[in-house]
């Protein structure tokens, strides 16, 4: 009888290993003929995801765009004017104060020790007060200048850089500033008698090579330097623009150019 039952029990367990190697064969048969899809590998992936290159004013219409740069440097330039227009615009701003041409600056030095500094300083007011006159008259020119632009100078201020449009400004309107300034400049110089004294001898130190030529009159000196200090508080205004577009007033320049700070 146990004989009976050990042979039972090793043709159970020779049919069982025969059930697992046949499923096992199975198996490795529906392997063959249907093989997992393959896994796509990472340059795959890179290769065929889509371009993110877009330009950050395409989600903008044209006139959005040129409508939000002309908010923008309307209110830069008025900004930037109304800074220099007012007392000490220029004379208590180290970055447009206006000096005594360089070939006078010896002669300062020279006035002060003995004692007549007060000369030079009233020159030196005289000429930045000359600028503080005269730079009202950029507003109206300026504003003009926006109106004016194109929509090709529109984008290329836009993705320009930090001076882009002050740089449009100055091609721009940087002549027919000069002529609205210098006789401004020239009236105001007019009441000091050292800018007249100054004119005469630069004037024929000038014909004799001593003096550089465009500092030989103080008129054309102090309009040079009165547009250069324009510009420079123009860029200014047009960075701050830029970097903090959300203090803008203007809800279109706070879209516009706040999708500029991620492009």
């Amino acid at each position: 009888m146990m004989r009976l039952l050990l042979l039972i029990a090793l043709i159970a367990l020779n049919c069982s290993a025969s059930a697992f190697d046949l499923n096992g064969l199975k198996s490795k048969l529906n392997d063959l003929r249907n093989p997992p899809a393959a896994t796509p590998t990472a340059s795959a992936t890179v290769a065929s995801a889509p371009s993110t290159s877009k330009s950050p004013l395409a989600q903008f219409t044209t006139q959005d765009q040129i409508g939000s740069l002309r908010q923008a440097l309307t209110q830069g330039a008025e900004t930037a004017v109304s800074s220099l227009a007012k007392e000490n615009g220029y004379l208590g701003n180290d970055k447009v104060h206006i000096p005594l041409p360089d070939n006078l600056q010896k002669a300062e030095r020279a006035m002060r020790k003995i004692g007549m500094g007060k000369y030079a300083d009233e020159l030196t007011t005289s000429m930045n007060r000359a600028a503080e006159a005269a730079v009202p008259e950029a507003k109206v020119l300026l504003v003009d200048a926006v109106k004016k632009m194109t929509v090709t100078d529109a984008k290329d201020i836009l993705l320009g850089n930090n001076d882009a449009a002050t740089q449009y400004f100055r091609r721009n309107t940087e002549t027919a500033l000069g002529e609205k300034f210098k006789p401004i400049v020239s009236q105001s110089m007019q009441k000091v008698s050292l800018a007249q004294t100054y004119d005469r001898f630069a004037g024929k130190a000038a014909r004799v090579g001593l003096v550089k030529e465009n500092d030989a009159h103080l008129d054309d000196y102090i309009t040079r330097k009165a547009l250069d200090g324009l510009f420079v508080m123009m860029a200014e205004q047009e960075k701050e623009i830029r970097a903090h577009p959300f203090q803008s007033a203007s809800d279109l320049v706070k879209k516009v150019f706040g999708a500029l700070l991620w492009k």
